[in-house]
């Protein structure tokens, strides 16, 4: 089966994206203190966290469906740059109110808006109506 240029173009941060998402809710949903400086004492923080985790989980699957399945194609890049750039920004408003995070939280912002706007600029260029 060969792949085209466009399939990867328009499908490669889905790719990506699932690839990152997928262990992250994981280490949020079980282990968060072991990647991040997050230490969770409550029943309420551990469900929050685990909530998290569904959420991470749940968007990985419509973007394997939409890497797989033309008829979710468009969904999965609407939702994965909602998704990221609400992270992306969501992390830059905090460096704001906050102050700077550690290593991590500063490189995922970047890759967030990076593939927010990467998959902006699929959706604007190189998809039809009936994508």
């Amino acid at each position: 089966m060969k792949i085209s240029n466009k399939e990867i173009i328009t499908k490669i941060h889905l790719i990506i994206s699932v690839c990152i998402v997928v262990p992250v809710s994981f280490f949020y949903g079980f282990n968060p203190s072991s990647e991040f400086d997050i230490h969770l004492d409550t029943v309420d923080e551990h469900n929050f966290f685990k909530a998290v985790m569904g959420l991470y989980l749940g968007f990985s699957i419509l973007w394997i469906l939409g890497v797989f399945n033309t008829s979710y194609h468009k969904m999965a890049l609407v939702t994965n740059m909602i998704f990221m750039l609400g992270l992306g920004f969501g992390r830059v408003l905090s460096f704001v109110i906050d102050g700077i995070p550690t290593f991590g939280y500063k490189f995922g912002t970047f890759a967030e808006l990076f593939l927010g706007f990467y998959g902006l600029w699929v959706l604007l260029h190189h998809t039809t109506t009936d994508t």
